[in-house]
């Protein structure tokens, strides 16, 4: 479960990003992150898997506190969480299923397992013929889909989107709370997931109160 309570969080140089940011996901929910470019939908994810801490408030991820954790147990809550980023991010000398299986590898799925989910990944984000490739032999969007959310879709053709889309559809139904950072209102549309928006640093609304947040306040 993540919990963010009361969070903001303040820059030096760039002001608040987050102001006073309070929800929660449920176990093995899909939730949609949406708003404008700068909302702080980055932010967001950043406070989660906590390369970023709270100015106020606090964030609480899978049994840790961003208060209480201590620096060294950051790599053991990271193991927790598969992070999919819209840079691309590969290990520049291993091909694409060799990028794919270190990161079932250190997330711990038995060696055995691994060569079959390899395969299935890449076949259902349609690079199946890319296997061999190194991350220099591949286009940006073909590099982007070998990570298996801050705008995962975000450089994609419209096949690779509902390849890639299906597959955080099928990590979810097999039991994986999936939070997906997202311009692509389409794809939120299609779907019935919850949706939070940001505005401007504040979550306007909550599909799961089924109102804005501001008036709720209010």
């Amino acid at each position: 479960m993540i919990r963010f309570d009361r969070v903001t969080k303040t820059y030096p140089r760039s002001g608040t990003a987050l102001r006073n940011v309070t929800f929660q996901t449920a176990k093995g929910e899909f939730l949609f992150l949406t708003g404008p470019s700068g909302s702080g939908k980055s932010t967001i994810l950043k406070l989660m898997y906590l390369d970023e801490r709270p100015t106020s408030g606090q964030v609480r991820v899978s049994g840790y506190n961003s208060r209480e954790i201590r620096r060294r147990e950051i790599s053991k809550l990271r193991r927790k969480l598969g992070i999919v980023f819209q840079d691309f991010r590969l290990l520049e000398d291993r091909t694409a299923e060799a990028n794919v299986a270190f990161a079932l590898q250190v997330t711990g799925v038995p060696r055995g397992m691994i060569p079959g989910k390899v395969s299935r990944v890449l076949a259902q984000v349609g690079l199946a013929s890319k296997a061999t490739a190194l991350p220099r032999e591949l286009s940006g969007g073909e590099q982007q889909r070998v990570l298996i959310a801050d705008e995962p879709t975000g450089n994609l053709d419209d096949r690779a989107t509902r390849g890639v889309f299906q597959l955080l559809r099928e990590i979810n139904a097999a039991g994986t709370a999936v939070i997906m950072a997202t311009h692509n209102l389409d794809l939120v549309r299609r779907s019935d997931y919850r949706t939070i928006e940001l505005n401007h640093g504040e979550l306007v609304f909550d599909s799961a109160v089924e109102q804005p947040i501001a008036a709720e306040v209010e």
